[in-house]
């Protein structure tokens, strides 16, 4: 398939050099697409239908045959031999089952290594003399050891994973997920599935996937292209927002007003406050006529557009318009024809110009935002009424600032930024946006992401439990309504197929201190996994149960407290164990990764090391924040996790 798509000749099929680039660019991404993957093999199940599937099943038409795969594959005579994971031929691979085998009579996965086939298994799913079983080789799929960036999760989707990958692309679905239960590649399979289902609409509209960080977004940036889908865009929301360079910090009680949704509301009288009623007319001269707009007339203009809801921006450019037409209304009066290139003129007039100033001068997003961190009676005068005094206080920055640029934004001034230039132009919308790691936004970042799906729809991935900055969302309703999508579908997933039953159990004991209500995840893995807790004597015995996981297959995950990191450094160094920095791909040859734990959410290893539990707790600003960056770190592990500590543990570990 790709050779034919190399050997095409496009030389007497375009019209122009524009057509040729078009095309050539084009080719150029479906050769991309076809690309081979050396250890993924082009199928891994095969389903034979009783009939035809679409056949009348009473006139009994014969059955079908068909393999599925990531991808369609035909012969050279254009006839499939493989189906997309992705067609409706192949939803049974996933969701028939003895009660219900969907007109199937024989599902059979594959198992692969390094390529090759090595194994197959067959459930007959309509013979009623066959009992149901787990799968062996979805086990061993599942359990595989993880090296190098995350990997699709085709060959393993489950009933309840794929009724949220095949959802419709017109609503919204919400995610709640506890660790390991496969949210993550829900969410990036569902955009795969939409860009198959719908690829001409979201080609126009395009697709959007918001990560935690640039780590967490190398780790997952490989999934999609895998699937053969190299158009989809990946951000972090700072990305998004970046209207100016974040070089500071806020404290977290700043930094929790700032992400209120009620900072929109003042941002909102800010900027429409700059418009001021006018008090003087307008006089337009033209030849030797003179036509003047009354200041009652040029204040019910205003007062209309205002009114009307209208951006900022477009209302500005609307005015002048408005005021030519007024001028226009007393042409015809008087018995002159003008028309629209008389309007477009009278709308260019330098007296219209100035009136246009004076009464709705243009806004720079962050010169307002500036203003109101900088200025106290600014600030005062927009905020009564929505933030105290004390809230007030709280922002305001200590030192006068001379510009924009020499300004030292932090991250959340940026949201603010991008939430006044949306208030002045319409932020384009996209049209599908999966916004991982959900439940750490604050009301305002929510809104920030809303804007580029106004016209869209989402899908929201998180967990309330791995909640870890101050502003953690409460609910999902509460987060949904912040992202304008109060409708959305919530949910739920509690079947764990990454960390091991030991594992998740033992740090299932904080979900009471962290986010009670929440249900347990239920790991579905027949190997419980390797767990043991360790009290050390320093660091040196760290490094000896660092050096115990290496023994094993796959990639191993240090993790420690942010202020613990440099001193382990320092150790493996000592000892000869070379290490990579999170998002730093894993090699045969260097397994070991060394993770800060503000960075460890979202990512995964084979075997953790966790040290210190109480340190990670008392990096953070209060307990509750502290226990649940505790819960990430101590369900990173796919099939062992080693706790080390010379401290204490933390009382909530019991």
């Amino acid at each position: 398939m790709r050779e034919d798509v190399e050997s095409l000749d496009i030389s007497d099929v375009t019209a122009n050099w524009v057509n040729a680039e078009v095309l050539a660019r084009q080719i150029e991404e479906r050769i991309k697409a076809l690309a081979d993957l050396s250890d993924t093999p082009l199928f891994f199940g095969r389903l034979d239908y009783l009939h035809a599937p679409g056949a009348d099943q009473a006139e009994g038409a014969e059955g079908e045959r068909f393999y599925i795969g990531r991808r369609h594959v035909h012969d050279a005579g254009g006839d499939p031999m493989v189906i997309d994971w992705r067609a409706p031929v192949s939803q049974p691979f996933y969701r028939a089952s003895k009660k219900d085998p969907m007109d199937v009579g024989l599902r059979r996965r594959f198992g692969y290594t390094g390529g090759d086939l090595t194994a197959y298994e067959d459930e007959h799913l309509s013979d009623p003399a066959e009992t149901a079983r787990t799968s062996k080789l979805l086990q061993q799929e599942i359990e595989r050891p993880r090296v190098g960036p995350m990997r699709d999760i085709v060959a393993t989707i489950q009933p309840e994973q794929d009724e949220i990958v095949r959802s419709g692309l017109g609503g919204t679905v919400c995610v709640q997920g506890g660790p390991g239960t496969g949210k993550t590649a829900v969410g990036l399979h569902r955009v795969a599935y939409l860009l198959y289902a719908h690829r001409e609409r979201l080609a126009r509209t395009g697709t959007l996937v918001i990560g935690p960080n640039k780590s967490f977004l190398h780790y997952i940036e490989q999934v999609l292209p895998a699937l053969g889908e190299l158009t989809v865009r990946q951000a972090t929301v700072d990305d998004l927002v970046a209207h100016v360079e974040v070089r500071g910090a806020d404290d977290a009680a700043a930094a929790v007003v700032k992400g209120d949704a009620r900072m929109a509301q003042v941002l909102r009288r800010a900027v429409y406050g700059q418009v001021t009623m006018p008090t003087e007319p307008v006089v337009v001269v033209r030849g030797s006529r003179r036509w003047r707009v009354a200041a009652y007339e040029l204040e019910d203009i205003v007062r209309e557009l205002l009114d009307r809801g209208l951006r900022y921006g477009a209302a500005r450019e609307a005015l002048p318009q408005r005021i030519a037409h007024a001028v226009l209304v007393q042409m015809e009066r008087s018995g002159e024809a003008p028309d629209d290139r008389v309007q477009d003129a009278v709308a260019r007039d330098s007296a219209v110009k100035a009136a246009v100033k004076a009464v709705w001068p243009a806004v720079d997003p962050a010169r307002l935002v500036l203003r109101l961190l900088t200025d106290a009676d600014f600030l005062a005068e927009h905020a009564e009424g929505v933030l105290t005094e004390e809230e007030r206080k709280t922002i305001l920055w200590a030192k006068p600032v001379r510009s924009v640029k020499s300004a030292k934004w932090s991250a959340a001034d940026a949201v603010l930024i991008d939430e006044t230039a949306d208030l002045v132009d319409r932020t384009s919308s996209l049209g599908h946006v999966v916004l991982d790691e959900a439940q750490d936004l604050s009301p305002m970042q929510y809104r920030a992401v809303g804007r580029r799906c106004t016209t869209g729809s989402a899908t929201v991935l998180g967990d309330l439990a791995q909640g870890t900055t101050p502003w953690a969302t409460r609910s999902w309703a509460e987060a949904l309504d912040h992202l304008g999508k109060s409708d959305a579908v919530v949910e739920e997933l509690t079947a764990g197929f990454r960390v091991p039953t030991d594992v998740i159990t033992y740090a299932s004991r904080l979900l009471e201190h962290i986010a009670p209500g929440l249900t347990p995840v239920a790991s579905v893995r027949e190997n419980p996994g390797s767990f043991e807790v360790r009290a050390v004597g320093g660091d040196a015995e760290v490094i000896a149960a660092v050096r115990d996981s290496l023994r094993q297959e796959g990639s191993i995950g240090l993790i420690a407290a942010d202020a613990r990191v440099a001193a382990l450094a320092e150790a493996l160094g000592e000892a000869g164990i070379g290490h990579l920095d999170p998002g730093e791909e894993t090699t045969p040859d260097t397994r070991l990764t060394l993770v800060p734990a503000s960075l460890a959410k979202g990512l995964e290893y084979d075997y953790v090391v966790l040290d210190e539990p109480q340190a990670v707790v008392d990096g953070e600003p209060d307990e509750r924040t502290g226990l649940r960056r505790l819960y990430v770190a101590l369900t990173r592990a796919v099939s062992g996790l080693i706790v080390t500590h010379a401290a204490p543990l933390p009382a909530a570990l019991g």
